[in-house]
């Protein structure tokens, strides 16, 4: 896939910052067009995240036009916004390869381009990384200049506003933009705004407030008196009182496709001393109507024609388990009016849509704050209410000390709906439920479940909702194999597996979650028992001990680190019973995961199919 350089002349004359900065003034507006066009070619051709970047194309320009990067450090938050920024900084040419295999990684990578400061995938991580490299800046005494971008939701998140707490107490030389595009600070901007801001940023004000402050110097109770003053007056103009009282000087809000505005205002704000802020007014979906009406769909999106207007008709599938996960949670709710769900800002990636339009007062978003939401379910949960939490593997890691200390430790009937565990593909190694097994299983208190189809799931939601203690439930992103749920739920029998197949090689295959389908592959080929084990925690030892009297070796299957996860489970079963057998585990390497196409993961992995098939048969001929 490729791009017409003719269609973006511009562009081709600043094809680095460097060469950006060398444009006048007056180019800056038609660049950014030419940028956004860019962005909507190429994500078009290749697919991936989309609403966002078109919000931040001219802030982007203004930044790299102001400041002297890679020397100055600009640390994006998540990444989603940051495709303009990837195009600017020398990968324009590969920007088709985004997200694919041995592509341009999906977020900013440092190991991909110097321009990109900090590798960033979880959201509110910024101002810290931010903050960071404004200490080691003074400390070089370079005038190295460091800005953090942060979106408004990503200010949810606790550790940005703890970020946020100790820059203003060490009061670095920083600046920290928040990029609102959701109107959830202020009013819509308009010219009185912009003209404040650079009021506010400019020499002007800033010598008469400083000067001021020297004057009043030794008079402690006249200059408290005119700091409250200058406070309330313009806490009357501007929402930035919060800003400022945390230590930060608050600049704007101000329109974010403005360009030369922008370039204004942050000319005058790198001359600032001390921690800034400056709020920055964009809408998502900027310049590409449909995106524009509809920000959350267009937020990610497959390949698909910029002409026809519409995002591509989803190909008919079979259902997702978030799907089967967003039905099971309104058929408990019709049922149960006393559960309540959590979910951390994943309504829509976790099939929670319906189920939030239908039983508002049962429907919980604690925004981008993982750790926020794991113990709001456990509160919960301590006042009587079963609670489900819907959350992605990745982002339960945030939540760690909450899950161990607020759920399990308290014993509190919590279920943790974990979306997206094991390969989920094009996000990348930040994304990858690679750890939850192995950093639940030894969680005391925890019941850990894995279904491999789509009825295993629903009835092992139901189970863990019965249950009564802190229970997981991990499945994948994605459709399942077609496995029809049965409407009537049923608890299953904690900690049993089940044998789907008996074989006469003598080895026997337990599996650990989705991958069954490879593993009864795997089975036809080498005449392999096969087992769904079905629990990670208990696991079902009665049935391993019952296995092992008549198999002479094991494999065990699951897509999930095989440090610490299902594998290691058996190992140390097997060893408790004083079973020496060989055995053979077959999972995630000790290693992040890069991007691309599920299915071309698995196979480099070695977790397909006929890679299985493959490692078990060179394992039984040793």
């Amino acid at each position: 896939m490729s791009q017409n350089i003719s269609d973006f002349p511009l562009l081709d004359q600043a094809a680095t910052p460097e060469q950006l900065r060398q444009l006048p003034a007056t180019e800056l507006k038609p660049l950014a067009d030419e940028l956004r066009a860019c962005l909507l070619s190429s994500v078009s051709q290749s697919s991936g995240h989309f609403a966002s970047g078109l919000g931040t194309v001219e802030l982007t320009v203004a930044l790299h036009y102001v400041y002297n990067t890679p020397f100055d450090r600009i640390v994006w938050d998540v990444g989603h916004q940051a495709y303009p920024h990837k195009i600017l900084t020398e990968r324009r040419d590969q920007i088709t390869s985004i997200r694919q295999k041995d592509g341009l990684h999906p977020f900013p990578w440092p190991a991909e381009s110097e321009y990109d400061t900090f590798a960033v995938g979880h959201s509110s991580t910024s101002i810290s990384a931010a903050l960071a490299m404004a200490i080691a800046a003074d400390k070089e005494g370079k005038s190295r200049k460091t800005v953090a971008v942060i979106g408004d939701g990503a200010l949810t998140g606790g550790m940005a506003f703890e970020a946020l707490n100790h820059a203003g107490d060490l009061h670095k030389d920083m600046l920290v933009i928040i990029n609102d595009n959701e109107m959830s600070i202020s009013e819509n901007v308009g010219a009185l705004n912009n003209h404040m801001a650079r009021i506010m940023s400019g020499s002007l004000y800033t010598s008469i407030r400083e000067s001021g402050k020297k004057v009043l110097q030794g008079l402690p109770t006249i200059k408290e008196m005119a700091r409250r003053t200058e406070e309330h007056l313009k806490g009357m103009v501007v929402p930035g009182t919060l800003f400022e009282e945390l230590g930060f000087n608050y600049i704007g809000p101000i329109d974010g496709h403005d360009v030369n505005g922008l370039v204004d205002t942050l000319k005058n704000m790198s001359q600032l001393k001390g921690p800034q802020i400056l709020h920055v007014m964009t809408k998502k979906g900027k310049g590409y109507a449909p995106a524009e009406a509809d920000p959350i769909g267009w937020h990610a999106v497959p390949k698909f024609n910029p002409s026809e207007m519409k995002k591509p008709a989803a190909k008919k599938s079979l259902p997702t388990y978030s799907q089967i996960f967003g039905q099971w949670l309104c058929d408990v709710a019709e049922q149960d009016e006393s559960m309540l769900a959590v979910t951390p800002a994943m309504r829509e990636g976790s099939g929670m849509v319906e189920f939030s339009r239908r039983f508002p007062k049962q429907y919980f978003d604690a925004a981008i704050a993982e750790q926020h939401a794991v113990t709001l379910g456990a509160g919960l949960a301590a006042c009587g209410h079963p609670t489900v939490v819907a959350i992605y593997s990745t982002f339960l890691q945030r939540g760690y000390d909450q899950l161990i200390h607020d759920v399990a430790l308290q014993e509190l009937p919590v279920l943790f709906a974990i979306d997206r565990a094991g390969i989920v593909g094009e996000d990348g190694p930040t994304h990858q439920g690679a750890f939850d097994l192995s950093y639940l299983r030894c969680i005391p208190n925890m019941t850990v479940m894995v279904p491999s189809d789509e009825n295993e799931c629903r009835q092992m939601l139901y189970t863990g909702y019965k249950l009564g203690k802190p229970t997981a439930v991990r499945y994948p992103r994605g459709a399942g194999i077609g496995a029809e749920p049965q409407k009537v739920m049923s608890e299953m029998p904690i900690g049993k597996g089940v044998v789907k197949r008996q074989g006469q090689s003598g080895y026997a295959l337990l599996n650990f979650g989705h991958l069954l389908s490879h593993a009864q592959d795997a089975a036809e080929a080498h005449d392999l028992t096969v087992a769904d084990m079905r629990f990670v925690k208990p696991l079902d030892l009665e049935l391993i001990g019952e296995l092992a009297e008549t198999h002479e070796g094991f494999i065990t299957l699951e897509e999930n680190a095989l440090a610490g996860g299902a594998g290691s489970a058996v190992l140390e079963a097997l060893q408790s019973m004083g079973v020496y057998k060989p055995v053979l585990t077959l999972g995630l390497p000790d290693e992040f995961i890069k991007h691309g196409a599920t299915g071309l993961v698995q196979a480099e992995l070695g977790l397909d199919s006929d890679s299985i098939t493959q490692r078990i048969g060179d394992f039984i001929q040793r």
